[in-house]
């Protein structure tokens, strides 16, 4: 337990650590950490040691693609915050927040906290141990984990020592931890268990990099070389004098890479986008309070910690923001999306809380399946207090603390037991990001007074660049830039759609090992081309309406923008889980279909059994089915009658007949992480869906 390795270990005087704040010129930290026996090799040389092998110096470069150089940050005259790094940024954490909570992690049923101030020890010891295993400046320190204290520890001294941290996503194969790994030339990997170790065990021969492995929630099965537990990694760092780490952190820039974040590969090979301490620090500091005006020194932001940390979305929101508004994060169950989460978020009362938009899909399916299996009272004063409730958020400002006795009688009698159900009693902030959210989502949580502020970036901006929230919200919107950023739409058409694209201090650096991915994302100008489609209003808040990439050109070069298509078809047809419109190069469109299905417990897996909603939409309309199989297999003529009946009024409600839905098909079995067709976020991976069910595509197009 880590307060127990604290005390064991020894503590460090924050205040007595005396940094020298004179940049060293020419100092080479590389050489100084290497053991006896380690040689230099002509990969390891710093960006500044090719130059100078060159004999020039070259001026700072808006963007690069090594790990090592430094790139001109994108400062605004309007926000013009001086530059820090991360151990300044969470130096001035500790001055102000030292004694509150930072983590709380359960152990044997019981919650276990850690103060910033032993936050700040534990990864200052970290940071040693990772020096004492042969960490070299600008090489990768890989975590392979779910969310925990040790994940946040081990960042952070990875950076702390002058390393680059990046997450691996725990569902990824044995070869997909090795691209990343040998990508980012990790030096130490720290795995969660057993399983994880398992992967890097069958890869490490291939890692010419790699010096060390930490295992952090497993005791060791059996003994190897360079393999420790959390226990004797930290005790490492004792034989690291202070001054060796402090010379590092003062030879620190802010324009230098520290965090290192892998795209999902849903277009293609992941791409590692590569963010600055300044990167870090700036979007913690405003990004992840944009429209919220409440001084955070009121009361301590209390959040929960389960989305995946190897996506910039919750690394931001959870670690970052954590650190720089003095947070207190409670880390949930490795099972929290199986169900455990809202155990979790009953016991935490969090006051803030993010998801991806499938989470949020799943906690609406939730209730109501268990609304479809209320009396019927029940059911019609839920569906009163909820058309009131909508009714009034739709009419007036996000903002607005004046409401009528009828809203506030709903609110008290029957919502405000819905959102103490969920864990949401304290929760003031409600925030969708990573994909996007449908319109059903956003008016069903409104109906519950849970306005779902939407946050939209992506890797390549450090997550958030546009933000929601109480001060800055429009229904649908992802509101505005954050301070500091600008957007700019190009190439718009008639409706005044175009490419979203983005300039300001969360701008990544560059892709790792990437020249031509970066040429293609930055353009000369500096700003970065996002490849998603929107549209401004007049008082620049940005709506994102599709995605280039996703743009459907028919075989008659008409464009049509798929997620409208779908977001229709499943609004009218509630039985629809996850609906996909193929038409790429063809003569018309088609849809592929999955139904709503019930989760395995165990797994997360979509059963066979249709949910509660699904049952009683086929009661509706004369369908005695219970399972998915069975309305497939027999072609259930209620069911299927029902569903064209519904495609139908969406081709109606459509602006041209090349917007038509033609043909379509249910598949056996919903999208899912473990089937493919989701990425760790359960963004949908529309490639790897149409290599999947290309028989079922091809039929459709058969002559």
């Amino acid at each position: 337990m880590f307060q127990k390795r604290l005390l064991l270990a020894g503590t460090v005087n924050v205040r007595n650590i005396i940094l020298n704040t004179l940049q060293p010129k020419g100092i080479n930290i590389l050489r100084r950490t290497l053991t006896d026996k380690q040689n230099i090799s002509k990969e390891s040389l710093t960006y500044s040691e090719k130059i100078q092998d060159k004999g020039k110096e070259l001026p700072e470069p808006l963007w690069t693609t090594f790990g090592d150089s430094l790139v001109k940050l994108r400062l605004d005259h309007s926000c013009s915050q001086t530059p820090i790094t991360v151990h300044e940024m969470f130096k001035e954490t500790v001055d102000k927040y030292g004694p509150l909570n930072a983590m709380a992690s359960k152990k044997n049923g019981k919650w276990e906290k850690i103060t910033f101030a032993e936050y700040y020890n534990l990864s200052w010891k970290a940071a040693k141990s990772f020096l004492k295993l042969g960490l070299e400046r600008f090489h990768g320190v890989a975590i392979l984990g779910f969310n925990s204290p040790e994940w946040f520890v081990s960042a952070v001294g990875a950076i702390f020592a002058g390393g680059i941290v990046t997450g691996i996503y725990t569902t990824n194969s044995p070869e997909a931890c090795h691209y990343i790994a040998y990508d980012c030339k990790a030096n130490i990997i720290v795995v969660e268990n057993q399983k994880q170790l398992d992967k890097i065990m069958q890869i490490w021969s291939r890692l010419p990099y790699l010096k060390a492995v930490v295992l952090y929630n497993d005791s060791l099965l059996e003994r190897h070389p360079n393999l420790y537990t959390m226990e004797e990694f930290m005790e490492l760092g004792n034989e690291i004098p202070d001054a060796t780490l402090n010379d590092i952190i003062s030879s620190q820039k802010p324009n230098q890479c520290c965090v290192l974040v892998y795209t999902s590969g849903t277009t293609g090979k992941p791409k590692g986008a590569m963010l600055s301490h300044d990167n870090i620090t700036w979007t913690a500091a405003h990004a992840s309070r944009a429209g919220d005006m409440q001084p955070a020194e009121i009361q301590q932001e209390i959040i929960v910690s389960y989305l995946p940390l190897s996506h910039i979305a919750a690394q931001i929101y959870d670690l970052w923001t954590g650190i720089k508004w003095g947070e207190q994060v409670y880390f949930a169950e490795p099972d929290a999306l199986k169900g455990s989460l809202v155990n979790t978020l009953k016991e935490a009362q969090p006051t803030s809380h993010m998801g991806v938009p499938r989470v949020w899909e799943k906690i609406m399916e939730k209730l109501k399946d268990t609304s479809a299996q209320s009396g019927f009272m029940k059911k019609k004063v839920l569906s009163w207090a909820m058309s009131i409730s909508l009714e009034r958020n739709l009419s007036c400002s996000g903002s607005s603390d004046l409401k009528p006795f009828r809203t506030r009688l709903a609110d008290y009698l029957v919502l405000a037991k819905i959102r103490s159900a969920l864990g949401f009693s304290r929760c003031q902030k409600h925030f969708s990001g990573a994909a996007p959210v449908t319109t059903e989502t956003l008016d069903f949580f409104l109906s519950l007074n849970i306005p779902l502020y939407q946050a939209y970036g992506m890797s390549e901006t450090t997550g958030p660049h546009c933000m929601s929230g109480p001060y800055v919200y429009k229904h649908r919107s992802c509101g505005k830039a954050v301070p500091g950023c600008k957007v700019k739409l190009v190439n718009e058409d008639a409706d005044g759609n175009g490419e979203i694209c983005f300039w300001g201090r969360t701008v990544f650096m560059g892709y790792l090992n990437m020249e031509d991915k970066t040429k293609e994302a930055i353009d000369d100008d500096g700003w970065l081309h996002s490849g998603d489609l929107g549209r401004l209003d007049k008082d620049g808040f940005l709506y994102v309406t599709g995605r280039i990439k996703e743009l459907i050109i028919t075989a008659g070069g008409e464009n049509v923008a798929p997620i409208p298509i779908e977001d229709g078809v499943k609004k009218e047809l509630p039985i629809v889980s996850n609906a996909m419109l193929i038409g790429d190069q063809k003569k018309f469109l088609s849809m592929l279909l999955t139904l709503k299905s019930t989760l395995d417990p165990d797994t997360s897996d979509p059963t066979d059994n249709l949910t509660e909603q699904a049952r009683e939409f086929c009661q509706k309309i004369g369908s005695k089915a219970t399972k998915v199989s069975e309305i497939v297999a027999t072609r259930d003529q209620a069911v299927y009658q029902a569903i064209q009946e519904g495609i139908d009024r969406v081709n109606m409600k459509s602006t041209a007949s090349v917007q038509h839905i033609q043909k379509w098909t249910v598949l056996e079995r919903d999208f899912s992480i473990s089937g493919g067709e989701f990425g760790p976020t359960m963004k949908l991976k529309r490639l790897a869906v149409l290599e999947k069910y290309k028989d079922e595509i091809d039929s459709f197009y058969k002559e």
